[in-house]
């Protein structure tokens, strides 16, 4: 109930935000004297902005089965399968949330943690993290995917990328007829002017719409960082980063890069989904005496 709320609250903000903007400029008074329904393309952007990541969001862990071959474990075949489900047992209930899927998957060192709901999520490790790292590291590491479960961080990523979508997607097409009209003078605001416009608007704001979309998937790591460092103590998710950062982390699907213990730093820092390992570690040692 509560994602409900926070999803019809964050589409009425959308729409607030940018009827005002559009008030603030005197977009809204010139594009109505022009024949342009704003009002409607605000429906429709905010139906093509979160369409996409609500369906991307739903469909999130059969993806993430089929894209890494993660296979669920419903009977521990071994030990290690069966300290695995305890484990994660454990941390669920210490953290307020239901049991997740436990998965594995063939890969190097990463894990990762995916679902559109607190009590049935998934989490699922690599073969390459659990030969990698001794028990007391990967406990630490699905205490960090855990947190991002009771983080909601995966609904609240979804709901930014919807946000940022819906932008790029209106004011891509505000900009475009508002050229065209004023620089190409076509009547009707889509002429070749407002295509081209809107193009590169799309790709232009779309950079800046992932650049805000990467900050808030920095901060996600510092929270379950923090989470895990709750759940633990700081030293098992210092050791963790640590070794982690001697290792070649495995590379994940683009959509789930987000989601990884470990994922792509980005041509540029701005761009990264996580930050370094040494900036993650200093975090960590703030919250306690660790070594």
């Amino acid at each position: 109930m509560k994602r409900i709320i926070l999803f019809i609250a964050t589409n009425v903000a959308v729409m607030l935000v940018l009827s005002v903007v559009l008030k603030l400029f005197g977009f809204d008074r010139t594009m109505a004297a022009q024949g342009f329904q704003y009002g409607q393309l605000l429906v429709v952007s905010l139906v093509v902005g979160f369409t996409g990541a609500i369906i991307s969001l739903l469909m999130s862990k059969s993806i993430a089965k089929w894209t890494t071959g993660a296979q669920v474990i419903e009977t521990p075949r071994n030990e290690a399968e069966a300290w695995l489900l305890e484990t994660v047992r454990k941390l669920a209930t210490g953290a307020g949330v239901g049991m997740p899927e436990v998965a594995i998957y063939d890969g190097e060192p990463n894990a990762f943690a995916t679902g559109a709901f607190k009590n049935s999520a998934l989490v699922a490790v690599s073969t390459g993290l659990l030969q990698s790292m001794n028990k007391q590291e990967v406990e630490a590491v699905l205490g960090h995917e855990i947190s991002h479960v009771a983080n909601g961080d995966m609904v609240t990523l979804t709901l930014i990328q919807g946000v940022m979508n819906t932008f790029v997607f209106f004011l891509s097409r505000v900009v475009g007829s508002i050229v065209d009209r004023t620089v190409f003078r076509t009547e009707r605001g889509t002429g070749p002017g407002y295509f081209i416009t809107v193009i590169v608007c799309q790709i232009v704001f779309g950079i800046l719409a992932g650049l805000i979309v990467a900050w808030f998937s920095r901060y996600r790591e510092y929270r379950a960082d923090a989470g895990s460092a709750r759940l633990l103590g700081p030293q098992p998710m210092v050791n963790a980063l640590r070794r982690l950062g001697g290792l070649q982390p495995g590379q994940l699907p683009q959509t789930m890069q987000a989601f990884g213990i470990a994922g792509g730093r980005g041509m540029m820092a701005l761009m990264a989904s996580h930050p370094p390992i040494e900036e993650r570690i200093a975090a960590l040692q703030k919250q306690g005496a660790v070594a």
